[in-house]
């Protein structure tokens, strides 16, 4: 059936991506193309993380520290909510910036190995309410626990759980809890950076898994859902399928039994009215070699949608057979309805770190338009054995660069070109799934990854324009050098790890340990950071536009003197679009020491500019939009640790 048309936000932002379809839209316009660049800094919010940590005297590992302010906040019933990157979560007004509460769950007393991205960083808290006067503030923390809190006041829901705490450690194998230092063997602490979800009265939360596994044993994903009131256990989904369960034939030799990861480290979406979660996950335990799970390891790397209230599998599809790149999906799907061939779709669009944007039907799982299985090379890595194919969607073209080739080669000059074409050769490069390398001390510099490992698409995710049908993708083209050598038998039981993670920190000091290209300059063409906007009835790309003319390094090199650039990009920052009735916002990051972060306008028709505001740092999160007695207000968080919310004087 047709789910019904996409929820409207009104003036609030009620969950992390506007609404469940983590659209990251809002209908409001008193912000539009006229007098966008009036809009100026109203209130800024200093995150309580800066106060606790200065009167805290004991001291933590890792170190304590307020940087990781990520949070897209919520606005509901004239009050902001978030989360800091400590977990603590606070009620803010709105119009003012004021302080209404703090809650400090002191997660950080029991989460020391906490995040596979780095420690002490949340990135929001999820809303609910029973319309009847009960209001619920959700937030998955460091020390893997999912707390309710009441939203008049912040204090715990004793009635959820245990004292307003549901322990997401229970029902997962091998997880442990434990105040321990990053990638220690002795501790698997499941820890949610993301908010979770509440789809009708079920609360869905994922966990990451440290992505820096030392042993083969590691905690498998998995994603529980939690009954909103009383803070039971409804269901659990183990996305590495254990004994008896659909998806055990996909993992050879019983890998499915120790192998760990494949979780959900990042949001989610659902669709009420279909009562449905959908979700994309993650590489399994090790990254980038798999012989110790051989097989295509479901549900690794795949989209999913379960049924909100048992937790069964409606459908799935596996992305990544075997995954060896580490192309995390890094986002929640974004649902929209289109129209295709006179055909009304109720569609979920992921994108990815790939740079593929996966179009499906939600309901039913079918495919848009078709996704075809080609042959991928072999890897010549002892004990590793790839999946002889790997899907390629057709529709919609790919956002981000795939795969490199002399094509791809930065050209400024003839000169930088040809220092390129020599550089590339110290590589193993070509298609997108080309095999990682094993270290040889007289061979190449490892495989050329392109996208690298970071994406491509990351969490800051993609948004959607309900009326016109277009998806809105942020990516930066980051390559990665990776090259596998042989794990320390003192610290880890994986044969293969990649270098500088459970290896030696540099194997050949004449390598460098990132991509560089001629003279410093980058090895690949611009633009290093893009918005591509797809026109999702047709599955084309409408337009895209490079995320400013940055950089500066590469603008002021002495060998590009003279040379006219174009728009090079390289500005993106881990922030998502915001999408309005007639705009399409970006936070940018500097280009250089001269230059300023800003807040970006793009025509939602067209790409063009039409402005850029200046922020006072630069932008982490994703913003958001809401408006309080007839103004409207943008808010976002940024890297000085703080929230800021513009509007127009």
């Amino acid at each position: 059936p047709l789910a019904a048309q996409a929820p409207d936000p009104g003036s609030e932002w009620p969950s992390y991506g506007g609404t469940n379809w983590s659209q990251k839209y809002s209908p409001l316009d008193q912000i539009d193309p006229s007098n966008f660049d009036q809009l100026e800094v109203v209130w800024s919010w200093e995150s309580a993380d800066v106060g606790l940590i200065e009167s805290l005297t004991r001291r933590y590992l890792p170190p304590l520290n307020a940087s990781g302010l990520k949070a897209t906040p919520l606005m509901v019933n004239g009050v902001m909510y978030l989360s800091t990157g400590m977990a603590q979560v606070v009620a803010l007004d709105p119009a003012t910036g004021e302080t209404l509460w703090v809650h400090d769950p002191r997660a950080y007393t029991t989460g020391g190995n906490a995040s596979i991205v780095g420690p002490w960083q949340t990135r929001g808290v999820a809303y609910w309410t029973d319309g009847e006067g009960d209001e619920r503030i959700f937030l998955g923390t460091h020390d893997g626990f999912v707390i309710a809190l009441d939203a008049e006041d912040g204090r715990p829901i004793n009635a959820f759980g245990v004292d307003g705490k549901f322990d997401l450690h229970t029902a997962v194998p091998r997880a442990t809890r434990g105040n321990l230092p990053l990638h220690s063997n002795e501790g698997h602490t499941v820890s949610p950076n993301s908010p979770p979800v509440v789809v009708r009265d079920t609360v869905i939360s994922g966990a990451a898994m440290s992505d820096r596994p030392t042993l083969k044993e590691w905690p498998p994903g998995a994603v529980q859902g939690i009954d909103v009131r009383t803070g039971e256990l409804k269901w659990i989904f183990h996305l590495i399928p254990q004994a008896g369960e659909f998806g055990e034939d996909t993992w050879e030799n019983g890998s499915n039994l120790y192998s760990g990861n494949a979780n959900v480290w990042s949001t989610l979406s659902g669709d009420d009215e279909l009562g449905l979660v959908f979700f994309g996950t993650t590489a399994p335990t090790n990254d980038y070699w798999g012989g110790e799970r051989l097989g295509d390891n479901l549900f690794s790397q795949s989209i999913m949608a379960l049924d909100v209230e048992s937790g069964e599998r409606v459908w799935h599809f596996q992305a990544i057979h075997h995954g060896v790149w580490d192309w995390d999906f890094p986002t929640a799907p974004t649902l929209m309805d289109i129209t295709v061939d006179d055909r009304r779709i109720p569609a979920l669009a992921q994108i990815s770190k790939q740079g593929y944007t996966y179009v499906f039907d939600r309901a039913t799982g079918e495919p848009v338009w078709p996704i075809e299985e080609r042959p991928e090379p072999p890897s010549d890595v002892p004990g590793e054995v790839l999946a002889p194919t790997q899907p390629h969607p057709t529709k919609p073209p790919p956002f981000e660069y795939q795969g490199v080739s002399e094509d791809l080669l930065i050209d400024f000059t003839p000169e930088l070109r040809a220092e390129a074409v020599e550089i590339l050769q110290n590589y193993v490069y070509g298609g997108m799934f080309t095999p990682q390398t094993l270290y040889d001390k007289d061979g190449t510099w490892g495989t050329l990854q392109v996208p690298g490992s970071g994406g491509g698409a990351n969490w800051g995710g993609a948004g959607a324009d309900p009326e016109s049908g277009f998806l809105y993708v942020p990516s930066r083209t980051g390559p990665t050098r990776m090259v596998l050598v042989e794990g320390d038998p003192s610290y880890t039981n994986l044969r293969y790890v990649p270098n500088g993670k459970l290896g030696p920190q540099s194997i050949h000091p004449d390598r460098p340990p990132r991509v560089t290209g001629p003279q410093g300059l980058p090895l690949l063409k611009p633009p290093y950071s893009r918005l591509v906007a797809y026109d999702m009835n047709e599955g084309d790309i409408a337009w895209q536009t490079p995320t400013g003319i940055g950089l500066d390094r590469v603008r002021n090199h002495p060998a590009l003197a003279g040379v006219d650039l174009p728009p090079l990009g390289g500005q993106m920052t881990t922030s998502g679009p915001l999408i309005t009735k007639s705009l399409v916002m970006l936070g940018l990051a500097p280009s250089g020491p001269e230059d300023s972060s800003t807040l970006a306008a793009y025509d939602k028709e067209t790409g063009a500019v039409l402005g850029a505001v200046d922020l006072p740092s630069r932008p982490l999160g994703t913003p958001m939009t809401y408006e309080i007695d007839g103004r409207q207000f943008v808010a976002l968080t940024l890297a000085d640790a703080t929230l800021v919310a513009l509007a127009l004087p």
